[in-house]
């Protein structure tokens, strides 16, 4: 211990402290308050150790250790969307109206639309590579699932659009078509096929996407390819078969007008050129016939590289639709890439006789582009099948994820919640008495 305080300087250094101790904790003191807690102070006979511990209590936190978000045990399934309602907008319709406001005014003063590129029809240079490898990815998501398929059976029903990946097709009574009360709900299961695993979403191919609209009368003229691939190519992927204009000078505009586009020209069409387009292996045209069966030992290695090929294809089409523009039909699964919608009339969903068969065009997002196709999950395809009585107990999983999970790849994390993993799956006696 120190040397004894002098008279009057103990209860000087303990009133100090007193009043320390009162602001580090946001506590303002009077003078009767201050000869309270002195009071208290020479009764506990408080050393020096013990008063400083007391005025630096609160321990400092550093700033820069994040906190890691912790995944969550289970997740809501996506919402199904009812076919009776538009779509909401990705974009609050707030925004949207200022931004038109606002090019409205520019447009009055006759001054130009600000454009950046893609939005000035110029390619952007960072993003080219990653179209290649998304094309790439695309090509190996095909093969792998195609392959697949050969040693997983999959099943869909006749009637409506569910998909199954099991031995055998589910009893869960939530089937949708037009014949299902004569089932009593239970769907009309048949084999399925690649198009059930990946879900065919196409567009029309254009050679200059700011040039002319496709009308009605000349829909015919261009050809339809998926969607992912389309918008590959726009974003800088060059294919023989599907020729794309590249600007050199960016178009102008003044509101929705363009003023420069650099002329129009006549897209070249290779069977024009007598050079007929053949099958490309971008496409899901057939896949099964392409790809044969693959070896017993292949199929651990061909599902896991079929998982990382949909995990990149779709964080790539997520990227690239943050500068290409990619319209969505508000009322069918119709989907257009570039800037504008295509006044094709074949829109027949909920009052399209309103529109005149037109599409309600609105920004698209990625699950439009490259649907994830959420089916059930089954923890042992030999197993018994789902039922309806159990329903609550079971998760669910984009369709490519179970197909490749049960030839033996690996579940990425952010997967799992809505899998429902750490869910036991009672009997169906014992589902009465869980709460």
């Amino acid at each position: 211990m120190g040397e004894p305080f002098k008279r009057g300087e103990r209860e000087r250094f303990v009133g100090r402290q007193t009043e320390l101790s009162s602001l580090y904790l946001g506590i303002e003191l009077t003078k009767p308050e201050v000869k309270f807690g002195l009071e208290r102070l020479k009764k506990r006979e408080l050393t020096i150790s013990e008063t400083i511990f007391c005025a630096s209590q609160r321990p400092r936190q550093n700033p820069s250790i994040r906190k890691e978000k912790p995944i969550p045990q289970n997740v809501d399934f996506p919402p199904i969307l009812p076919k009776k309602k538009k779509k909401p907008f990705p974009i609050p319709f707030k925004k949207i109206q200022k931004a038109a406001r606002e090019d409205k005014k520019l447009a009055q003063m006759g001054i130009e639309k600000p454009l950046e590129p893609p939005k000035s029809g110029l390619l952007v240079p960072d993003l080219i590579p990653l179209a290649y490898e998304v094309l790439d990815a695309w090509k190996v998501l095909i093969k792998g699932v195609a392959q697949l398929l050969h040693t997983i059976p999959v099943y869909g029903c006749s009637e409506c659009s569910e998909v199954h990946v099991a031995l055998e097709g589910h009893q869960i009574k939530d089937c949708l078509g037009p014949t299902s009360r004569d089932r009593h709900s239970l769907h009309s299961w048949v084999r399925g096929s690649i198009d059930d695993i990946l879900v065919p979403i196409e567009s029309y191919h254009l050679y200059d996407p700011f040039g002319r609209r496709i009308k009605h009368e000349t829909r015919f003229e261009y050809d339809r390819i998926p969607a992912v691939v389309e918008l590959c190519i726009q974003a800088g992927v060059d294919i023989p078969e599907y020729p794309s204009r590249r600007r050199m000078k960016p178009i102008r505009m003044i509101g929705k007008k363009v003023i420069d586009r650099g002329g129009f020209l006549e897209e070249p069409k290779p069977w024009r050129l007598g050079n007929p387009s053949t099958p490309v292996d971008f496409d899901t045209y057939r896949a099964n016939e392409r790809f044969p069966p693959p070896l017993s030992e292949d199929i651990p290695r061909i599902a896991q590289e079929t998982m990382d090929a949909y995990d990149f294809v779709r964080s790539g089409v997520m990227k690239l639709m943050k500068k290409y523009t990619v319209k969505a039909c508000g009322y069918c699964s119709e989907v257009h890439v570039g800037p504008w919608g295509h006044n094709a009339k074949f829109c027949g969903a909920f009052k399209h006789q309103w529109r005149d068969g037109k599409h309600g065009w609105q920004d698209a997002i990625v699950d439009e582009v490259f649907p994830p196709n959420c089916v059930w999950h089954v923890r042992d395809p030999r197993g018994p099948p789902l039922r309806s009585a159990l329903k609550r107990f079971y998760g669910k999983a984009p369709a490519v994820v179970e197909v490749c999970m049960q030839a033996g790849a690996q579940v990425p994390d952010r997967y799992k919640p809505m899998m429902r993993l750490d869910i036991i799956v009672p009997e169906s006696d014992e589902a009465k008495l869980v709460a």
